[in-house]
């Protein structure tokens, strides 16, 4: 799911470095580039590496890693949310960004900012159950463009193309997909046994 966003991010910072056309589809990058290029490269890190987060046999091998790349993690993620807030705020919309859509963009980009606060919060005290919990979700939000591609294109297929609410309609379905996938995860029965486990050692 990482490929699609950093597939586009690489196509975008493409376009600013080698002087692409100016159009009005991308007028607002190249008129203010710091933005996007901050959401692009901290996205990339943040879907890349954070998947290796999750990965059970790179945990297997040591939990030095893992916080390692938890603590580079964190401030990147908050990067790609916090951008992505000032662009949605800040930047011009496009013809199809309705005021439906930047109100989705402003809820989830701070659920994701704010999840990854929660999960950073939780470790801080040792709550290894809750802090996975909270990342899986601010991960999961953060990969909504990945399966905002899927709903997209299945839109497309079936319709044709999208006006200013379809547009909205797609993006919501995308994250919401991802927030529902994400909550099987952290509840389906072996996650449970393992928030039981944790518990009973950090007794």
């Amino acid at each position: 799911m990482s490929v699609v966003p950093v597939a586009a991010g690489a196509f975008r910072i493409t376009q600013l470095t080698a002087g692409a056309e100016v159009t009005p589809d991308n007028a607002r990058f190249f008129a203010d580039p710091v933005p996007v290029v901050v959401h692009i490269v901290s996205v990339t890190v943040y879907c890349v590496a954070g998947a290796l987060q999750f990965a059970p046999g790179l945990r297997a091998r040591g939990r030095g890693w893992h916080r390692v790349a938890g603590r580079v993690l964190v401030p990147f993620g908050l990067a790609a949310a916090l951008s992505g807030l000032w662009m949605t705020l800040f930047y011009p919309r496009p013809e199809v960004v309705g005021d439906l859509t930047t109100a989705f963009r402003l809820v989830f980009g701070s659920a994701m900012a704010g999840a990854i606060v929660l999960g950073f919060a939780a470790v801080r005290r040792r709550e290894f159950a809750r802090h996975r919990a909270w990342m899986i979700r601010g991960y999961a939000i953060g990969l909504g463009a990945g399966t905002q591609a899927f709903t997209f294109a299945f839109w497309y297929v079936a319709v044709g193309p999208v006006d200013t609410l379809s547009n909205a309609m797609m993006m919501l379905a995308g994250w919401l997909i991802n927030v529902v996938v994400a909550e099987w995860i952290i509840r389906r029965p072996d996650a449970r046994r393992r928030r039981r486990a944790a518990a009973g050692g950090s007794r």
